[in-house]
C-alpha cells in the first residue's frame, strides 16, 4: 500500500473501537454538588436552584435534620379494611433525598395483612422482611406472558420486585410481619390495581370495564361503588 494511503479495515477497526467506547462508557453523570436539599417553595426568585422539580435549599442554610427521618420506627396502624399499612420515607418526608435517587418504606401487615396489587411506576423494588412470613410475587408484562413470579418469604428474606411490573404481599404466617422496602428512585409513586380501575375518578365508562373483564355490567357498578381504602 501507497504511504498515505487510507486503510478501510483500520477506519473500520477505529469505527468499531469508538462506538464501542461510547457503549460501555455510557453512564448517569456525576453530580455536580453534594446535594440538592429539596426546598418546598413555590419561589421563583432567579437565584434559585430548580432541580428534578423542587428547588434547591441554600447549602449554607442546610442541617442534619433534612437527611433525618424517624418514622419508620414506629408501628403502622394496620387497622383498616387490607390490614397493612405502608409508611414512605421519600423525598416528601426526607428531604435531602432529593436527586439522589433512593428512598424507602416500611410496610406493616397484620394477621391475613394485604398489600394490594400495585405498581410503582419510577422505581424498582427491593424488599426485606424484618418480622413474619409473606408470601409474595409480581405479574410480567404482556410481552412475558404475564407470568406470575412468587415466593414465600421468612425474617430476612430479599425480593426483587422489577421496574412498574405489578406485585403483591399477603401475611400468610400467624404473627404480625413487618418489611422494608428500598426504592431506585427518590419519589417512587404508586398506583393500586383496583383502585384505579374501579375507584378512578370520575368513573370509568361502565361499559368499558364490562368487556375488559368480561362480567355482567352490575358486578362492575357494584365494585365501582366500594370504598377502595388506599394503605399509603
Amino acid at each position: 500500500m501507497m504511504k498515505g494511503a487510507h486503510c478501510p479495515t483500520a477506519a473500520a477497526f477505529a469505527l468499531l473501537a469508538l462506538a464501542t467506547f461510547h457503549l460501555v462508557s455510557a453512564f448517569d453523570p456525576s453530580p455536580l454538588q453534594d446535594f440538592c436539599v429539596a426546598l418546598n417553595t413555590t419561589n421563583t426568585d432567579i437565584s434559585a436552584v430548580f432541580v428534578n422539580g423542587r428547588f434547591c435549599k441554600d447549602p449554607k442554610m442546610v442541617t442534619p435534620e433534612d437527611f433525618f427521618f424517624s418514622g419508620l420506627r414506629m408501628r403502622g396502624n394496620t387497622s383498616n379494611p387490607l390490614g397493612s399499612i405502608v409508611t414512605q420515607a421519600n423525598v416528601q418526608q426526607i428531604a435531602g433525598l432529593n436527586t439522589l435517587g433512593v428512598s424507602l418504606a416500611r410496610i406493616d401487615y397484620a394477621l391475613g395483612g394485604l398489600n394490594p396489587p400495585h405498581i410503582h411506576p419510577r422505581a424498582t423494588e427491593v424488599l426485606m422482611v424484618m418480622e413474619g412470613t409473606l408470601y409474595v410475587g409480581f405479574v410480567t408484562s404482556n410481552d412475558n406472558g404475564n407470568r406470575l413470579f412468587s415466593k414465600v418469604l421468612y425474617k430476612g428474606d430479599v425480593f426483587v420486585f422489577p421496574f412498574a411490573q405489578i406485585h403483591f404481599q399477603l401475611n400468610i404466617g400467624k404473627v404480625n410481619a413487618i418489611a422494608i422496602s428500598s426504592f431506585s428512585s427518590q419519589f417512587p409513586g404508586v398506583t393500586t390495581i383496583a383502585n384505579a380501575v374501579f375507584g378512578s375518578n370520575p368513573s370509568i365508562n361502565p361499559d368499558v370495564l364490562t368487556t375488559a373483564f368480561q362480567v355482567d355490567k352490575n358486578v362492575v357498578q357494584y365494585l365501582q361503588n366500594q370504598f377502595w381504602y388506599d394503605n399509603n
